[in-house]
């Protein structure tokens, strides 16, 4: 069977999962692109680490502004989702390409700002464009893709460290591979029958949507699990550099980088565990279980790190599971509790929020750093996860519990 010729079959879905999780795995190398080689552009542009850290920062930011500027203009009805995700494939590439050419910091930064609004273009029309696909397993379909974030994510540390210390050939690489998804996704796949009722961001509509006592409830569970997710992602090379015992020269460069990028990479596994356990045990189960785990991991990493390079590695992985595990369950289960005419609203609410929080705690960490060191510094990213906890709990004991994965909460 030919790509292009994807049928409603059952075999035709699984077909359209995998062609669109590659091309995000693809699409979304872009993203760290800048991080995984932050350590050579500090060296080269002569950046304090909070100066490198807005390169972190601007993507973030640049990622809520381009969500809701695509909500807000309804671009994914306007033209064909894989148009629009194609369009922000090239127009990311190009933005983090030219980093190539060594700008002056403002527009370097003014550079991520556009990668991560790009991206926006990207990654939210992506998950809409794959449950057109699914009515029922939404929970391990969505982890499945975002799986594919993380490791799309994880990808650039992987290339750093084939590439060594010429970070020019991961900024290329990642644009080439940028395109590349784009590409995939546009001309090899299309949307499935399922398609969901015309849903217009409407500010007015917010208020409306956070009185659903489910979708609030999720929204803040969400909130809890970005305070932690994103600055981990983006400081656990910083901290491998600094805390491995292998650690600290240019000859163990390749270690760390390959060390960060399965730490990170780990959580493709969790997402689809976590997607697995959502729809046959219940998602705020496996919401509460991550994030209690992962949110132990914020304590314990730091300490951990002096008790030997096996230890720490091992706790780190552990945390890049779960981390990241339960992040497609928070965004299922509004899907599957708000009024289905505002699912767009709700959506992306819950996102441009969750990304706004992830700016805050990547700035935070290299300040606490600085202040007390390694071994506390991502101890301040545990409050997120213990909101969350207290968050699912809720919901996992409300009357609205039974609309979500069959009815087991």
């Amino acid at each position: 069977m030919l790509p292009g010729r994807v049928t409603d079959s059952a075999n035709g879905r699984w077909l359209a999962l995998g062609l669109l999780a590659t091309a995000m795995v693809l699409a979304m190398t872009t993203w760290f692109s800048a991080t995984a080689v932050g350590p050579q552009l500090r060296l080269a542009w002569s950046l304090s680490t909070l100066t490198a850290s807005l390169l972190s920062i601007a993507v973030q930011a640049g990622f809520v502004a381009g969500a809701l500027l695509v909500a807000v203009a309804n671009l994914p009805d306007v033209m064909p989702p894989r148009t629009l995700i194609l369009l922000g494939s090239l127009g990311a590439a190009l933005a983090n390409g030219l980093l190539v050419t060594s700008p002056p910091i403002g527009l370097a930064i003014a550079l991520r700002f556009l990668t991560g609004a790009f991206l926006a273009g990207v990654y939210p029309p992506a998950l809409k464009a794959m449950l057109t696909w699914f009515q029922a397993g939404r929970g391990t379909v969505l982890g499945v893709m975002v799986g594919a974030l993380t490791l799309g994510s994880a990808a650039p540390q992987l290339l750093n460290a084939l590439g060594g210390a010429r970070w020019q050939v991961v900024i290329i690489v990642t644009s080439v591979l940028t395109v590349i998804g784009g590409v995939i996704t546009r001309y090899l796949g299309r949307d499935g029958p399922f398609s969901f009722p015309r849903a217009v961001f409407d500010p007015r509509q917010a208020i409306a949507v956070m009185r659903n006592r489910a979708v609030r409830l999720a929204c803040i569970g969400y909130f809890g699990h970005m305070w932690e997710l994103y600055a981990m992602w983006t400081w656990i090379y910083a901290f491998s550099r600094a805390e491995l015992q292998v650690g600290g020269t240019s000859s163990s460069a390749t270690f760390d980088s390959l060390a960060a990028f399965v730490i990170i990479g780990s959580g493709a596994l969790g997402c689809l565990a976590g997607g697995i356990l959502g729809d046959r045990w219940g998602r705020t189960r496996l919401t509460r279980l991550s994030m209690a785990l992962s949110g132990t991991c914020c304590l314990v990493i730091g300490p951990a790190a002096h008790l030997g390079d096996v230890v720490v590695l091992a706790v780190a992985v552990f945390w890049g599971f779960w981390v990241v595990a339960d992040s497609a369950q928070f965004t299922t289960i509004v899907t599957e509790t708000c009024d289905q005419d505002y699912v767009g609203t709700a959506v992306t609410l819950q996102i441009a929020v969750g990304f706004t929080l992830t700016v805050v705690t990547i700035w935070l960490i290299p300040v606490v750093q600085n202040a007390v060191g390694w071994t506390w510094a991502f101890a301040v990213l545990a409050p997120g996860p213990l909101l969350g906890v207290a968050a699912m709990t809720r919901l996992l004991h409300s009357p609205e519990a039974r609309l979500i994965a069959g009815g087991r909460g």
